[in-house]
């Protein structure tokens, strides 16, 4: 094993994971597997509509996606401190695939009923948190320092690709093959990954230091983390840029898309209007992520990371108010292309910063305010909605966004920190 904990500064290769075909093949096996996941909600989320027609299980849906991320992700990452991040891994994805296989065993026997549909979500939210903090190592392991921002930027970019994609295949199983079939079909989307991490020798743990065998590890102790993430101002400062996007516009876009398209004059025949919506904003992410590779002029730096955020915020301001299609795409593409600058800067910057024995319980932390936090996006679009109904509260989320960012921003710069 050996240690590479600082690599001699030097330009990094672009497109670096995918000219080395180890990092090539995991990064494209985790799209898939985004991409399955993706496919599992248009499929489950439709049948559980027709069967159950309950307002109260849609907003299930949303938080048990997304709370285990908030309570479990700080020790998903102590986890993958400890162990071999292949096997880790493989048990998210071996959960992810028996959660396909039982859905689609219910739906083809008609035996389908709410206690059901409840425990697969949150297995499903679970398997997704302990995914992330072990995939981010692997990354680390597969790229070293000097290349991390390409390969977080590349791997964030194809999970976009994963993210578009899915829907549009989902729906299409949905047609062709019904969602019974489309499950077991789905399923095997997450084999790939799966096998190519019996045979990869990366660890997420090769770049480290030897350890002496450690005794249990206590939630108390996990969360220990924090002492360490207040006392780093870039780790601090990024902590803060992704819990403000999360809590504030997280994962609300798309469940309000429906009133903007209607507003932009969607009707009966309005699908083409709500589905150009849909996909602007992902289309902007992945276009953004190889432009920002390809070019290699954006620096993996604080100053990118919050500077991207207040341009996330301000473009959600702007297609919240505004009336024209043309420009409520364009601002969507443009905010596509600020969230993936922002969140890959930011992931960039907290494994470079974070110290070797506690990085992966400090991508824990970052996954507990980013992803966790949209379990709360939710309640603010609800709450703001009632008062200043969807587009208000569109509107509010992103003065929020911008306003936090700005004062992070000012924060840093007193800091000295660029």
């Amino acid at each position: 094993m050996m240690h590479e904990e600082r690599e001699p500064e030097g330009k990094s290769q672009k497109f670096v994971v995918l000219r080395r075909r180890e990092s090539r093949n995991y990064v494209l096996g985790a799209a898939l597997s985004m991409m399955a996941d993706n496919i599992e909600h248009v499929l489950t989320y439709w049948v559980l509509w027709v069967t159950f027609e309950s307002p109260a299980l849609v907003g299930f849906q949303i938080v048990s996606h997304w709370l285990p991320f908030f309570l479990f992700s700080v020790y998903a990452g102590a986890l993958a401190e400890r162990f071999d991040c292949r096997r880790i891994i493989q048990i998210a994805q071996g959960l992810f695939m028996a959660v396909s296989v039982a859905w689609g065993v219910l739906f083809i026997t008609g035996t389908l009923e709410l206690w059901h549909a409840c425990v697969l979500l949150v297995l499903h939210g679970l398997a997704g948190c302990i995914w992330m903090p072990a995939e981010q190592l692997m990354l680390y392991d597969f790229a070293g320092p000097k290349d991390l921002p390409s390969a977080v930027r590349i791997n964030s970019t194809f999970r976009s690709l994963g993210f578009l994609i899915g829907p549009v295949v989902g729906s299409a199983l949905l047609v062709a093959v019904g969602s019974s079939y489309g499950m077991f079909i789905n399923a095997l989307l997450y084999i790939p990954l799966t096998v190519f991490l019996w045979r990869t020798k990366v660890t997420g743990h090769r770049r480290e230091r030897p350890r002496v065998a450690e005794t249990k590890l206590s939630f108390r102790e996990a969360f220990g983390v924090f002492s360490t993430v207040r006392a780093n101002p870039k780790i601090f400062s990024m902590i803060l840029l992704t819990a403000l996007a999360g809590m504030t516009i997280g994962a609300t876009m798309q469940n309000a898309m429906p009133e903007f398209a209607s507003r932009l004059g969607a009707g009966s025949e309005g699908d083409f209007t709500y589905g150009i919506l849909l996909v602007a904003n992902g289309i902007g992410g992945v276009v953004g992520g190889f432009l920002l590779e390809a070019t290699g002029r954006v620096p993996a730096t604080v100053k990118t990371a919050v500077i991207s955020a207040i341009v996330l915020g301000i473009t959600t301001i702007g297609f919240a108010l505004s009336g024209n299609y043309l420009l409520s795409v364009l601002a969507l593409i443009v905010g596509g292309f600020a969230r993936i600058t922002s969140e890959s800067t930011e992931m960039s910057i907290i494994q470079l910063e974070a110290p070797e024995h506690e990085r992966g319980r400090i991508i824990g932390a970052y996954t507990m305010f980013g992803p966790g936090m949209m379990t709360f996006s939710g309640v603010t679009i609800a709450v703001l909605g009632s008062i200043a109904g969807i587009a208000g509260a569109v509107v509010v989320s992103g003065i929020i966004l911008t306003v936090g960012s700005c004062l992070v921003g000012l924060w840093v710069w007193r800091k000295g920190i660029s």
